[in-house]
């Protein structure tokens, strides 16, 4: 069975920043849920950041991509580098992934790690700019498609054509250990 990594906040752990969750109520996630496909993941709690912790933003102009390559950080509201402790959430949430065997992602949009079609833009005024975090730019890096709570319905239907792509592998390998088995 195909797996699907959700950023914890989104089906009710209290991990967000301000020590909240993002509560998402989608058909599919409870749907999933009940499958056991959801792997729950918080990279920054998972790295070892405190539950509440200061907000966090990637430096103006970059985005996680940058902050993977070394070429931006990411800062919270006192001016603290965090940026290390939130690519090691990063790596954490790929490394479990791929022992989950996780093809697609639903995280939180505008989050400095979860964030799949904005983030903040690192001004700490509330303002949101097109852009990815570290930890969804790390695993569109390594092949798992990421999508944010708004695009559940997108991330369903890539679900299902993973589905029906290993259903119609799985038969066509059935069919091929059958003609080696009559051969």
């Amino acid at each position: 069975m195909i797996k699907v990594l959700v950023s914890s906040c989104l089906v009710g752990e209290t991990v967000r920043y301000d020590g909240t969750a993002a509560w998402c109520e989608a058909q599919h996630l409870a749907a999933w849920q009940t499958e056991a496909r959801l792997v729950r993941a918080c990279p920054e709690v998972e790295a070892g950041c405190p539950v509440p912790r200061p907000p966090a933003e990637i430096e103006p102009g970059a985005t996680g991509v940058e902050v993977l390559a070394g070429r931006a950080r990411i800062r919270d509201r006192s001016g603290a580098d965090v940026t290390r402790a939130f690519a090691r959430g990063a790596r954490l949430a790929l490394e479990r992934a791929r022992e989950a065997g996780v093809r697609i992602a639903i995280l939180k949009d505008c989050s400095p790690s979860c964030g799949s079609t904005c983030i903040h833009d690192g001004t700490f005024c509330g303002r949101i700019k097109p852009g990815r975090g570290v930890t969804a730019a790390l695993l569109e890096q390594h092949g798992i498609r990421v999508f944010s709570e708004n695009q559940i319905a997108d991330a369903a239907a890539c679900l299902h054509a993973l589905d029906e792509e290993r259903t119609h592998a799985n038969v066509a390998d059935s069919v091929w250990d059958h003609r080696l088995v009559e051969g």
